[in-house]
């Protein structure tokens, strides 16, 4: 197959710098634009110099800076945004900028120049404390929180594009997505980092409540296979889950990745669960996942010397992070 011209967004933070490494090895060129407000150095540190990348960085949302790197691009996977929910509801300004301002000068700098696919990561977020398991992409959108919120603002511009400008878009709503390189700041979001900088340290798992709620752990080869998957197709305004099939509870995982935990209360606006009905992707794509979570943690396990510098989290400092969140939710 003849290489593509790819331009990914946000390619320096943890899922973008999977995708771009996978494109690279499957022959396509890469063009980076991040800003480093999420995104690490060091996850691009490996491609200095390889052929068919480049990097540039840019801010997203201001849409003159960005156009030029659009010329001549097939396709593009928008995965720029500010992450984490505590942080959205103390700033929430930066998110709107991020993640919906920024979106749209995507959208427009992709439409000018014609680019032939358009691949959105959206939040599984947007489903907010779900009413079915495992829940369709038919489910209620039912926000929580800013960075949720802006998150789907930002799906509903992208599905906008599609259909009034024809712009081949699809949106792939990402559930709890983990493995190497996954972040190390926030006191919420980043479980896998949070719990392997405390493991690193000697300290106990922070677990919030009593650690039998679930997450649909998904590993981000996986969804990195998703991600090219849907720019390989001729889907177009298409929306749909990308998840592991099955959901594991939070002592399944500390028990996984061994050691003591210690219980926080828990969160405001957080769900017990979340499980992703992934049939439509699989009906449409082909797709399925194919890591398990105990392949999975022990891959992040062989590679745990990346949190070295992570912060580590206490009861103490999450209790202080998260206090605005529990003022603005304990309604």
């Amino acid at each position: 197959m003849t290489g593509k011209r790819t331009l990914v967004t946000g390619g320096a933070g943890f899922i973008g710098s999977h995708l771009v490494d996978c494109l690279l090895e499957k022959g396509h060129s890469v063009t980076v634009l991040d800003n480093f407000s999420s995104g690490r150095p060091q996850n691009l540190a490996h491609l200095k110099g390889r052929p068919g990348f480049s990097f540039a960085r840019a801010d997203v949302s201001d849409l003159r800076a960005i156009n030029k790197y659009f010329r001549g691009v097939d396709w593009v996977f928008h995965l720029a945004a500010l992450a984490d929910i505590v942080p959205s509801i103390t700033d929430p300004e930066a998110y709107y900028r991020s993640n919906v301002a920024g979106t749209f000068s995507v959208l427009e700098a992709s439409r000018r120049a014609g680019v032939k696919r358009f691949i959105y990561a959206a939040s599984s977020s947007c489903y907010g404390l779900p009413d079915k398991f495992p829940t369709p992409e038919t489910s209620p959108v039912k926000t929580e929180y800013p960075y949720a919120l802006t998150k789907y603002l930002g799906e509903c511009c992208a599905l906008h594009w599609a259909k009034v400008y024809k712009l081949p878009v699809v949106s792939l709503r990402l559930f709890n997505v983990y493995g190497p390189r996954s972040r190390t700041s926030g006191a919420y979001g980043a479980v896998f980092g949070v719990f392997l900088a405390q493991k690193l340290a000697g300290k106990p798992f922070t677990v919030v409540g009593d650690g039998r709620q679930t997450r649909d752990f998904t590993y981000v080869g996986d969804v990195v296979r998703a991600f090219i998957a849907a720019a390989e197709s001729s889907l177009a305004g298409e929306i749909l889950n990308v998840g592991s099939g099955n959901t594991y509870s939070v002592n399944r995982l500390t028990g996984l990745l061994g050691g003591e935990k210690v219980c926080i209360p828990k969160r405001p606006g957080e769900p017990d669960r979340t499980f992703a009905d992934i049939s439509r992707i699989q009906r449409l794509l082909g797709w399925k996942p194919e890591v398990s979570f105990e392949r999975g943690v022990r891959i992040l396990l062989d590679n745990i010397n990346y949190w070295r510098a992570a912060p580590v989290w206490t009861p103490g400092t999450i209790k202080h992070a998260t206090k605005e969140w529990f003022a603005c939710l304990s309604k």
